[in-house]
């Protein structure tokens, strides 16, 4: 089927109830998707349903008109605390934006009432808020779910208001897996009635969700849907009115051409996707700063509290530029975005595709640019070949100047750029190390001091993958970046005080450390003797005179001498137990000399 509007919404085989309809004018939503079509009928026929769509297919609505169809057909209304449809998805951005679109159709049906569950809120209002008005319909993230349904000590009864659940909906599914949720998910549906719909909505069909198509879903109808013209066994994964480029640029020159670029659009809505957390938070900073008269908003993973109001507000702007990470990549929703630009390619080749489907959405133009190194250009063949997902080579950005010494200037300037610097360097070397696509991607490969050089940086960091190694092309500053300032007060204060304690320590003498030697050989054999003939003698005379450490000893050495004569040990399992004496107890635990951790990328 052709992914573009395919025909009107009274040409269903089913009929929709005329509120959806009036709806649907409303919106403007005035003619079907292929995977509206072909869904729709089937749920609404009891059906379950595998859909796989290009993304930007328009699956919300393919499964959000079916849930408020059955719900009304229902023969028993549902109480104000039974949940009647559940929609599980991975982000609660996602979550938000499937909210946003029931909540326009609930305006007509009073009657029913949605709730959303997702973390970035406090847990115990979501418990209030459930107890006080219920809920039929239940949209959420699996973590908050899974946490929502063990509150029963709050007197939240979760499992029973599910008990009638009518359909269940698992919004890009395939991310469900590949973010860790198979465990939450295997807990939540332990809950879930059997006898229910169920919808796994997916861009991509992967080995992991195929065995929850196995698991969950009984007799499904699968549909895919394809682009007009694609052979079968070369499905293209990415829109059709999707115009894909790249460019290749060297390392020192890549956040040039990015700057000139979104110089060059600044009147246009973009995305611009960096590999880890800590880039979006140093570059999204430099953005800001370089960028004029241009509203710049920054979104990862590790943000809590801030995420929703930042989406929401950047979803309602007409142009700006969102930094973010793949968080961004999956079935977000964000109207009028004119270009996706990955500075990073994601570790993953389905991301690329995920990421470039944030554009060119429900049959409307859109543009997608990735920037890779010279070393890297066989990824686009790979790309190619692998998602099916061809690449043309963009013309050279034009106007590109230097502003990388601004960008060092502003690290000078305060310390809390000069930190974001360096983690933003040492977690991108870390996300390259883990590529999916090691042949291409290779991390011995990687010009070091050119990427130190690109990342603006004023010194190169102390980690593992740079230890005994020269760097002559990388010249660093003339300045102690021990005597940047953080330019938060109350900041640097905690930081001179933290370096004069450190200064105090270094002043104080070590304390003499005491050394124990280890006894000889021939010590401990003539002690493994002594304790044979104390064991003996503590047989024959339970009134001992040893201490109460030797008693402990006796009293187990004479269990061994009695568990060797009744044969239930070895000679040779007597003799490894009976010389571990109490020296086993003291054992060391080594730890880590350079003190590193997993960083989350």
């Amino acid at each position: 089927m052709e992914n573009t509007t395919e025909g009107r919404w009274d040409s269903l085989p089913v009929k929709l109830n005329q509120s959806i309809l009036e709806t649907l004018e409303e919106l403007k939503f005035t003619h079907m998707t292929p995977v509206q079509s072909a869904c729709i009928p089937l749920f609404m026929s009891n059906k379950d349903v595998a859909a796989e769509a290009v993304t930007g297919s328009g699956k919300t609505l393919a499964f959000v008109i079916p849930i408020i169809e059955l719900l009304l057909k229902r023969e028993e209304k549902l109480k104000k605390m039974q949940v009647g449809a559940l929609v599980i998805t991975p982000t609660r951005e996602l979550a938000l934006q499937i909210s946003e679109v029931m909540g326009q159709f609930l305006q007509k049906f009073p009657q029913f009432q949605q709730i959303l569950l997702i973390g970035g809120t406090n847990p115990i209002e979501d418990v209030e808020k459930f107890k006080e008005h219920g809920a039929n319909i239940m949209i959420a993230t699996p973590g908050r779910l899974e946490d929502m349904f063990r509150r029963k000590s709050e007197g939240l009864d979760l499992a029973s208001s599910v008990r009638c659940l009518d359909v269940l909906v698992l919004d890009e599914a395939d991310r469900l897996l590949d973010m860790g949720f198979e465990a939450s998910l295997n807990t939540i549906l332990g809950y879930l009635p059997k006898q229910r719909r169920t919808g796994l909505f997916s861009a991509t069909q992967t080995q992991e969700l195929e065995k929850l198509v196995r698991a969950g879903l009984r007799n499904p109808v699968r549909i895919t849907v394809k682009e007009k013209g694609v052979a079968a066994s070369s499905v293209q994964k990415t829109p059709s009115r999707l115009s894909n480029y790249y460019t290749i640029c060297r390392a020192e020159d890549k956040f040039n051409n990015l700057v000139a670029f979104l110089r060059q659009h600044k009147h246009e809505k973009q995305l611009v996707f960096f590999s880890t957390c800590a880039c979006v938070e140093y570059y999204g900073r430099a953005l800001e700063t370089l960028i004029k008269k241009v509203s710049v908003h920054c979104i990862h993973g590790k943000m809590k509290n801030k995420r929703n109001k930042i989406f929401a507000d950047f979803r309602a702007l007409k142009s700006g530029i969102l930094v973010c990470t793949d968080v961004m990549a999956r079935g977000i929703d964000i109207p009028d975005v004119n270009w996706v630009l990955q500075y990073d390619p994601p570790s993953s080749a389905s991301a690329f595709v995920h990421r470039c489907g944030r554009t060119a959405r429900i049959g409307n133009q859109g543009n997608a640019l990735v920037f890779l190194l010279p070393m890297e250009e066989s990824y686009v063949n790979f790309l190619s070949i692998n998602q099916k997902c061809p690449l043309q080579l963009m013309p050279p950005i034009a106007d590109v100047v230097d502003v990388l010494p601004k960008v060092q200037a502003m690290s000078l300037a305060d310390r809390a750029m000069f930190d974001r610097s360096m983690r933003a360097f040492v977690s991108y070397v870390q996300a390259y190390a883990k590529h999916e696509c090691s042949l291409i991607f290779r991390l011995k490969d990687l010009n070091f001091a050119a990427a130190a050089r690109g990342f603006a940086l004023l010194r190169l960091p102390k980690m593992p993958e740079l230890r005994g190694k020269n760097f002559p092309d990388f010249v660093g500053t003339t300045v102690d970046t021990e005597t940047i300032r953080y330019k938060d007060k109350n900041r640097e204060k905690q930081r001179q005080k933290m370096l004069a304690e450190l200064k105090d320590k270094e002043k104080t003498p070590l304390p003499k450390r005491n050394f124990i030697k280890n006894k000889s050989w021939s010590k401990q054999k003539s002690k493994k003797e002594r304790r044979r003939k104390n064991a003996a003698k503590r047989k024959h005379n339970e009134e001992s005179d040893e201490e109460d450490e030797d008693l402990s000893e006796l009293l187990n050495d004479t269990r061994l001498l009695k568990k060797l004569k009744k044969g239930r040990i070895t000679e040779e399992d007597f003799e490894k137990q009976i010389t571990s004496g109490p020296e086993s107890k003291h054992k060391t635990e080594a730890t880590p000399l350079d003190g590193s951790e997993d960083e989350e990328v």
